[in-house]
C-alpha cells in the first residue's frame, strides 16, 4: 500500500471500473467507487425483475476488486464472485449477488447493506451505487436499416450503428447522497474505462450527478477505452475523440486535467491531444493494457501510472 492519502472517486461498472478499482487498491486507502445499477441481463436481472432491487452485479464486482491483496481479501473476493452451476432456480446466481440481495430484503437502506458487505470483506475503500433506484438506458443508433431505438444496458452496449440520442429512464432518479457527499470530498475524480455507452456515460446522464461532477474542485482523470477487438462481446463505442465528445454535448462545461491512453488507440492523424488541451488537461501516452489480452487495462500498470500521476501532483 502506498503512503498516498489522496481521496478518490472512481465512476464506471463492470470490468472497467473493477480494473481501475484494483490498481487504486494499492496506492491509497481513500477510495470511493461510484457504479452504474442499470444492469437488466444474468442473475443481475433476474434479482431486480423479481425484487425491484438494485442490479447488485457491478456493485458486487467493484467489492471484489476492492478486497485487499492479502489472504483474506483474495479468498473473499473469489467467494463472493462465485456461481452457482445447477439445473435449478440458483443455477448462474453469483453468491455476492445473493447476499446483498438477503441485506436489502432485511432493510430499506441499500448503501447500509453494501457497507456491510464491505465491512465482512475488509474492503479499502467504499461502493456506492450511483442512484438509489434502478435505471434503464435508452439509445437511438442510426443503423443502415434507419434509426433503432434499444432499451437496456446489456442492448445499448451491444447495439451496432452511430449512436444519436443516449439517455436514463427514469430522467431524474435519486441520486444517492453519500455519492454527491464524496464528489465534494474527493482530491481526484477518474471516469473509466469500460463500455462507454453503458458504464461510463449514465454518471453523466444524470443532471444531479453530472453538476456536481462539473463543480467539483478535484482533478479529473479520464481512463480511454483500449483500441477496439474484433469479436469483443460489448460494442466499446468509437474513437476516443468520439468518446470525449460524447462526454462533452452532454456536460459542456466538463474539464479534464488527465487522459490516459494507450498507444494503440492513437494514430497519426489523431486529433485526441488537441481535444484534450482544449478541455484544460494532458494527454498521457502510455501502455496500460495486458501483455497477453490486450482487450484490457492492467492494474499492475495503471497503479504504477496513479503512483506517478499523484506523486507528481503532491510536490508541485
Amino acid at each position: 500500500m502506498s503512503n498516498s492519502k489522496e481521496k478518490v472517486v472512481a465512476f464506471g461498472g463492470g470490468h472497467g471500473l473493477a480494473a481501475t478499482l484494483t490498481a487504486l487498491r494499492d496506492v491509497t486507502p481513500n477510495i470511493t467507487a461510484v457504479v452504474t445499477v442499470a444492469d437488466n441481463g444474468g442473475s443481475s436481472g433476474r434479482i431486480r425483475d423479481e425484487f425491484n432491487f438494485l442490479p447488485p452485479g457491478d456493485l458486487r464486482m467493484a467489492l471484489a476488486a476492492l478486497c485487499g491483496s492479502d489472504a483474506w481479501g483474495q479468498s473473499w473476493s473469489e467467494i463472493i464472485q462465485h456461481r452457482f452451476t445447477s439445473d435449478g432456480d440458483l443455477a448462474g446466481h453469483a453468491l455476492g449477488n445473493l447476499l446483498l440481495a438477503a441485506l436489502w430484503d432485511s432493510s430499506d437502506d441499500l448503501v447500509a447493506g453494501i457497507d456491510r458487505v464491505g465491512e465482512l470483506l475488509k474492503i479499502v475503500g467504499r461502493v456506492l451505487p450511483m442512484s438509489l433506484e434502478p435505471l434503464d438506458i435508452e439509445g437511438v443508433f442510426e443503423s443502415n436499416s434507419g434509426e433503432v431505438r434499444v432499451r437496456g444496458q446489456i442492448e445499448v452496449a451491444t447495439a451496432k450503428g452511430k449512436l444519436k440520442t443516449l439517455k436514463l429512464l427514469p430522467d431524474k432518479p435519486a441520486v444517492a447522497p453519500q455519492v454527491l457527499t464524496a464528489i465534494e470530498e474527493a482530491d481526484w475524480l477518474t471516469f473509466g474505462p469500460g463500455s462507454w455507452f453503458s458504464s461510463v456515460m449514465p454518471h453523466f446522464l444524470l443532471d444531479e450527478m453530472a453538476s456536481a461532477i462539473a463543480k467539483s474542485k478535484a482533478k479529473k482523470i479520464m481512463i480511454l477505452n483500449l483500441q477496439e477487438v474484433e469479436g469483443a462481446d460489448e460494442f466499446a463505442g468509437n474513437t476516443p475523440e468520439e468518446h470525449l465528445r460524447l462526454v462533452i454535448s452532454h456536460l459542456p462545461s466538463f474539464k479534464l486535467d488527465i487522459a490516459v491512453a494507450d498507444p494503440t488507440t492513437i494514430d497519426s492523424t489523431s486529433g485526441l491531444s488537441n481535444m484534450v488541451e482544449n478541455l484544460g488537461g494532458e494527454l498521457i501516452v502510455v501502455d496500460v493494457a495486458r501483455d497477453q489480452d490486450r482487450n484490457h487495462h492492467d492494474s499492475r500498470k495503471m497503479s504504477s501510472l496513479f503512483t506517478h500521476i499523484f506523486a507528481s501532483t503532491l510536490l508541485k
